[in-house]
């Protein structure tokens, strides 16, 4: 039987962000410096050509990759066709990730990817039953998933290093605790997926619990809660025109509902407002009387052009760039 446990298709990649969460221009800047030469990353000029910190070179490339911005040949690392139809000086949607649109496909691809560079991502988001942790609960159900999916046991220092991350990357910090530059530099607070909480009493401070916002997705674009519809049914449902049910959309743990952290209602009013202006979607009734999303045409590409939509920089053949 096959291994379908949480972590299944995640690589063992927990701690690799060295602590750092992405952030703001980091994308780009790798973007721009594998542009000019693919083993940029590993030269010993790699802090000048970047402008950061030696430490940092390495989560740089980390994130890149989690993202499907690049991907490895050999010692190299290269642009993905992602990467040119997000980040292209010219002809790319957002080259300066100005647009909150592509801080959630960013999240999407991150949490959705076939193989998940970050898996205590995937547990918390796609699999966790309940919405509240300890950190040290957290810990240990992370451990666990990452055994019960075959990988080695990571130290809990490790993992304990990727919930810091995690809450650093997602949850909005107290004004009074960290400085607004310290906000812009976090780009993905601003999706305010998580939040930080306080341990019983709350006496300790706020930085020893975690709380999923399972209610966050409301402020997801319809657009992309439609393009993630499609690309989860591309991958489960297969290439050919057909439908998937929104129940299904709303519950699978690798489904737009947990993932982008949209409630079923949310999720279904963004899918009717997107298939109402789209000749090749529609919203229909099952025989056993679920609604459905119905495509006419093969899901991944229609996904690509569902998305397009979103970004009026693009030329209207640009659903087609990363194919």
């Amino acid at each position: 039987m096959p291994n379908h446990t949480p972590m299944t298709g995640c690589l063992p990649a927990f701690g690799r962000h060295r602590g750092y969460p992405p952030r703001d221009g980091w994308l780009r800047k790798v973007y721009l410096a594998l542009l000019q030469d693919h083993a940029a990353l590993r030269r010993p000029d790699a802090t000048v050509v970047l402008g950061v910190g030696k430490s940092m070179v390495p989560a740089m490339s980390f994130w890149s990759q989690a993202f499907g911005l690049a991907a490895r040949h050999g010692r190299d690392l290269v642009p993905t066709d992602r990467a040119h139809w997000l980040l292209d000086e010219e002809a790319g949607a957002d080259p300066f990730l100005e647009l909150d649109t592509s801080l959630w496909v960013l999240h999407w691809w991150l949490v959705s990817a076939e193989r998940c560079h970050v898996p205590s991502w995937r547990y918390l988001f796609g699999y966790s039953p309940i919405s509240r942790y300890s950190r040290a609960e957290l810990q240990g159900r992370l451990v666990a998933a990452a055994e019960a999916a075959g990988h080695k046991s990571p130290a809990r220092s490790v993992v304990a290093a990727d919930i810091a991350c995690l809450v650093s990357m997602y949850a909005l910090r107290d004004r009074d605790a960290t400085g607004v530059e310290d906000e812009l530099a976090n780009p993905f607070r601003t999706l305010h997926l998580l939040d930080p909480e306080p341990p019983a009493g709350g006496a300790a401070g706020r930085s020893h619990g975690v709380a999923v916002r399972r209610t966050a997705g409301r402020r997801c674009p319809d657009v992309v809660q439609a393009y993630a519809s499609l690309d989860f049914a591309a991958r489960t449902a297969g290439p050919a025109p057909g439908s998937i049910s929104l129940a299904r959309l709303a519950s699978d743990p690798l489904g737009p509902g947990r993932l982008l952290l949209t409630g079923n209602e949310d999720l279904r009013r963004a899918v009717h407002r997107v298939a109402g202006r789209h000749a090749d979607l529609a919203v229909v009734q099952s025989g056993d009387g679920q609604e459905t999303l119905a495509y006419s045409r093969g899901p991944a590409l229609l996904a690509e052009e569902v998305l397009a939509t979103a970004y009026p920089a693009l030329q209207p053949d640009a659903g087609r760039a990363w194919g």
